[in-house]
């Protein structure tokens, strides 16, 4: 009976070992992601060193403690001592943590410091977490006056299971981050409602975006390519739906980008005070609707109470309209409802209220001009 149960846990080892070797000849990473930035390749041999230095610590400590158990048992006639306080030893175990502690945080210390160091950057993006998207402004450097509002782009069918998972599944978005390579580039991060988290692993870029505060990080992309992080701050239920794309080009893609941008913003900047019509507005809210209110209150309109109430029949939604453009505007205090005036023009969030009141079961006859929405922003 021993000696089967033996004979399998040899077995199970030596499978877990085969497994092993194979993942490994197959190239399978069980590492940090390449490093795109010199920030990065410093985090990983920081990685690297201590996990070099904690291995020869386990192995001595642990391969130290066998011996002695195995070495001193007490079927070999040892008997333990008795003994209390030993100066050495309490010397020893003071003096050696101490200097371990010291040899880890030397190194450490100064890729913080690196890290910290924004300084004469070459472009700076304002970052602004929202429940569930990030807006980017570029306010410093080429490209200044840029601003969009990047959204998960995987598609809700594959979400919700009727659809084959993409590639990229819950790691793609609509409006990628674009910068030069080469160029330090400054991230100033916030957030319009709860804590968020910025962070794209290539670049060992990780900062809070917190509501009332400005906080600063940098890299430097050595890199080209497209790389992808995601919010990793628990800000709410759609938290694992923002993810983080950042294409880094080179400077003439770059500044084609710029030129381009600043062309398709000019070109699809709307007329608030032009006077749209009932279809119009329609299609353009459900578009609206679709990007930024069906992950809470679903295609349905019949939402996920408590926490997310339905639109289809809502009293604010079927009452005066003024006071659904009030809290698309401003949101409501200590509810999951986002004030969408920063994240939506007037022409969207007219649309969207105009889409809202006359869909499902709402059949109001309202129409929401642009106009309304900017005389309720005042």
């Amino acid at each position: 009976m021993g000696r089967s149960t033996a004979l399998k846990g040899a077995s199970w080892a030596l499978g877990v070992f085969a497994a092993a070797c194979s993942g490994l000849a197959l190239g399978l990473e069980w590492n940090l992601q390449p490093a795109a930035s010199p920030i990065a390749a410093d985090v990983h041999s920081l990685h690297e060193y201590v996990m070099v230095l904690v291995t020869v610590i386990f192995v001595g400590v642990f391969g130290f403690m066998f011996y002695s158990v195995f070495a001193h048992r007490k079927d070999r006639g040892y008997k333990a001592a008795k003994w209390h306080e030993n100066t050495t030893v309490e010397l020893i175990w003071t003096i050696v943590p101490l200097i371990l502690l010291v040899v880890i945080a030397w190194p450490a210390t100064k890729v913080v410091i690196a890290q910290k160091d924004t300084s004469n950057p070459d472009l700076t993006i304002k970052v602004t977490g929202y429940q569930w998207k990030w807006g980017y402004d570029y306010v410093r450097g080429e490209g200044e006056g840029i601003s969009f509002i990047s959204t998960l782009a995987t598609p809700r069918d594959q979400i919700d299971g009727r659809a084959a998972k993409g590639e990229n599944y819950l790691l793609e978005v609509d409006n990628e981050m674009v910068v030069p390579i080469g160029k330090k580039v400054r991230i100033l991060t916030t957030a319009a409602d709860v804590i968020h988290s910025w962070w794209i692993p290539a670049f060992g870029a990780k900062q809070d975006a917190m509501p009332g505060f400005i906080r600063d990080m940098h890299f430097r992309a050595d890199k080209l390519g497209v790389y992808r992080g995601q919010c990793v701050e628990l800000c709410g239920k759609e938290h694992g739906f923002m993810p983080i794309v950042v294409r880094v080009v080179s400077q003439d893609d770059y500044a084609k980008w710029v030129g381009e941008r600043k062309q398709a913003l000019a070109a699809a900047a709307d007329d608030p005070n032009k006077q749209w019509t009932a279809d119009e507005l329609k299609a353009r809210g459900e578009k609206v609707y679709a990007s930024n209110c069906v992950a809470c209150h679903q295609a349905s309109g019949k939402g996920t109470p408590p926490a997310f109430p339905a639109l289809d029949g809502s009293k604010v939604v079927t009452g005066p309209k003024e006071a659904q453009i009030d809290l698309v505007l401003n949101g409501r205090p200590n509810t999951s409802m986002a004030a969408f005036g920063k994240q939506l023009n007037d022409v969207e969030l007219a649309a969207v209220v105009t889409f809202t009141r006359n869909n499902w079961g709402n059949k109001t006859g309202d129409l929401v001009q642009p106009a309304e929405v900017k005389a309720a922003r005042k």
